[in-house]
Parts: C-alpha cells; sequence; structure tokens
C-alpha cells in the first residue's frame, strides 16, 4: 500500500492545458450540417436562398451574408465544386450588458477539413474587424482559433477582460497564465477606429487615450 501511494506521489503529472479547448464537432456531423446548409441555400423560397454577396476578396470561394436576431452569419460559397466551405457565426453574447452587446459579438466558425488552415476564417474576421466592429472569445476556444486570435493580435488591438456581474473589466494586453485560464477571462479584439478612449466606454477600468 505505501509502494502504491509513493509512485503516485512520484508519476509524472499531466501538463496544464495551455487553452480551454472546445469540444470538437465530429467531421461526419460537421459535413452533413454543412451539407445541409448547403441545400437550403440552392432551395427557391429558402430563407437562406439568395443572400446577398459580401466583398470579400478570396480565390474561388463566394461570401454571404444574413443577419437575424442581431447575429451576422457568413457562408463561404466554393461555387467551383458547389459545396459550402464553410460558415462563421457572429454570436451575441448573454454574459455581457447592453452596452457591450451594442459593439461585441463572439465569433463561431466550422469549416470542413479540406478548406481548414486556409485562412478563409480569418478573411472573415479581418472583413469585420475592418468595418469597424469589435469581437468578444467564448468561454472556449480550439487551439486553431486561439492561434488565429493571437495572429490577429498583432495587427489589430488585443486586450484581456474578466467577465463580471455582466461587466467587461479591463485586464490588460498582458496577463499571466493564471488569469487567461480563467473562465471567467475574454479576450477583445478592437477593430477599425477604435482607440484606448472609445474602449474605455464599455471596458471598466480601461485606459483612456
Amino acid at each position: 500500500m505505501l509502494s502504491r501511494r509513493v509512485a503516485r506521489l512520484f508519476a509524472p503529472r499531466p501538463e496544464p492545458k495551455a487553452l480551454r479547448i472546445d469540444v470538437h464537432q465530429h467531421p461526419g456531423a460537421l459535413q452533413q450540417d454543412l451539407d445541409e446548409t448547403y441545400r437550403r441555400m440552392s432551395r427557391n423560397g429558402d430563407l437562406l436562398h439568395g443572400l446577398p454577396a459580401l466583398d470579400i476578396d478570396f480565390p474561388g470561394l463566394v461570401f454571404r451574408y444574413r443577419q437575424a436576431d442581431g447575429e451576422h452569419y457568413v457562408y463561404a460559397e466554393d461555387t467551383a465544386r458547389r459545396c459550402l466551405a464553410g460558415y462563421t457565426v457572429f454570436n451575441r453574447l448573454i454574459e455581457i450588458n447592453r452596452r457591450a452587446d451594442r459593439h461585441l459579438r463572439a465569433p463561431h466558425s466550422k469549416y470542413a477539413p479540406y478548406y481548414q488552415r486556409r485562412g478563409i476564417a480569418s478573411a472573415v474576421y479581418r472583413w469585420w474587424l475592418d468595418a469597424g466592429h469589435c469581437l468578444i472569445s467564448g468561454a472556449r476556444q480550439s487551439a486553431g482559433a486561439h492561434a488565429l486570435w493571437r495572429a490577429l493580435g498583432r495587427r489589430y488591438p488585443l486586450v484581456h477582460v474578466e467577465v463580471r456581474d455582466k461587466c467587461l473589466h479591463h485586464l490588460g494586453a498582458d496577463v499571466d497564465e493564471c488569469v487567461r485560464e480563467a473562465l471567467a477571462t475574454r479576450m477583445v479584439l478592437a477593430g477599425e477606429g477604435w482607440d484606448g478612449a472609445r474602449l474605455a466606454t464599455i471596458l471598466e477600468g480601461a485606459p483612456r487615450g
């Protein structure tokens, strides 16, 4: 019994998670979702039929857009292969107050494996940010999504915030690992035209200027 306790004491401990990893959707279920969505987009009279195209320059893809209940949907259509590469939804978050809700959306993307790691989601996010909108991360992120946010943070202002009592409390651009991994900690990417003074209007404790 003692030897077992000693063995457990000195057993290698698992490496701490660097990210709050999201639950991954099974590829089969993802493809089924994309196929059904594309059938709707191709069906006359359907809500998703005839959606307007966005001015996003990406070879081989056409981006369709719709808005519903304050949430924004961008669908990436591969017209040559006649399929849906994937889509991004800019969701509202119930955890934040109305003041922040007017400016922040949390993006969630679903792209078929064949189209992943090609920069499609990055192009959609840049379109959103360049239009003067801001993004806030959700409670969970995949490793790929986290890497994308870090890459965008080299081009757009990125700060960490704590979500508490529906308010966003500014934590700064750099935080330690313990703070970063806390469930209440999120990232905010500021879009075109947002400076410190404007961010301070939605982030508690944000520096002005």
